[in-house]
């Protein structure tokens, strides 16, 4: 019969059942596998821990149970952690050759990037690929310093999670990513959907388009959205005001 168990036993829960002289064991199997791992890593370079692709997230989780069983399982052999250690590591290393050596590997291992904004709008077909929402692009754009997808000629989400931005070379008025809706103190939603020249633009994904499509109430052709709302240009061009900053030209 197991023996009971004493609820709250604080020697229990912070010593254990293994004698004193097992923590001496465990900083011992601890600096074994640590400099052992440590070394592994170092030997498969630098790619794998700047990057950490599929490949390294699938490395990630193998280590992390061969080492931090090795550490303080007494029934655990350091040379089998060590032995499994090795072989993930090996099997990182071959397949990081094949994703140098071939594209197809790469693109069937690591995935490909895909174009998020092409000519100032947003493409419907990468929310749906890659599972994102039109809001997660939006906060994406402005985390890498996006207001406006006027200024975009295209955006990549690389295969790594990076995104690319290429910007204009002369920016266009377009669906702006600072509205106050986004922002948690912000005010109310802008209403005007038509800018001074009859232009309107898409709420949802930046589509351009002219005045007739808001009378007529048609869809977005890009996304199928139903809000318009007056394109704006991007701060520090046409007829907005600076940012702080920026001189005004002569």
């Amino acid at each position: 019969m197991d023996q009971t168990v004493i609820p709250f036993d604080l020697y229990r829960m912070f010593v254990g059942e293994q004698p004193l002289a097992f923590y001496g064991e465990i900083l011992a199997r601890t600096l074994i596998i640590y400099a052992y791992t440590l070394l592994m890593i170092r030997w498969i370079g630098g790619r794998s821990v700047a990057q950490l692709s599929m490949v390294e997230f699938a490395l990630v989780i193998a280590l992390g149970s061969a080492v931090g069983d090795a550490m303080f399982y007494p029934e655990v052999p350091l040379l089998a952690a060590m032995t499994v250690i090795t072989v993930v590591v090996l099997i990182n290393k071959l397949l990081d050759q094949l994703i140098v050596r071939s594209d197809r590997i790469k693109d069937l291992i690591d995935g490909r990037p895909i174009a998020l904004v092409r000519e100032g709008r947003i493409l419907p077909a990468a929310v749906a690929r890659r599972d994102l929402g039109l809001a997660e692009i939006k906060a994406m754009l402005r985390l890498a310093g996006i207001s406006n997808l006027g200024e975009l000629h295209a955006a990549y989400l690389e295969a790594g999670g990076g995104l690319s931005v290429f910007r204009r070379p002369a920016p266009r008025p377009g669906l702006s990513l600072l509205p106050p809706e986004h922002l948690l103190n912000g005010g109310p939603p802008p209403d005007k959907a038509l800018a001074k020249d009859g232009q309107t633009c898409c709420a949802l994904c930046g589509t351009l388009s002219g005045a007739p499509i808001i009378d007529t109430r048609t869809p977005c052709p890009n996304c199928g959205g139903k809000h318009w709302q007056a394109p704006e240009w991007p701060l520090g061009h046409g007829d907005q005001p600076p940012t702080k900053g920026i001189k005004p030209k002569d």
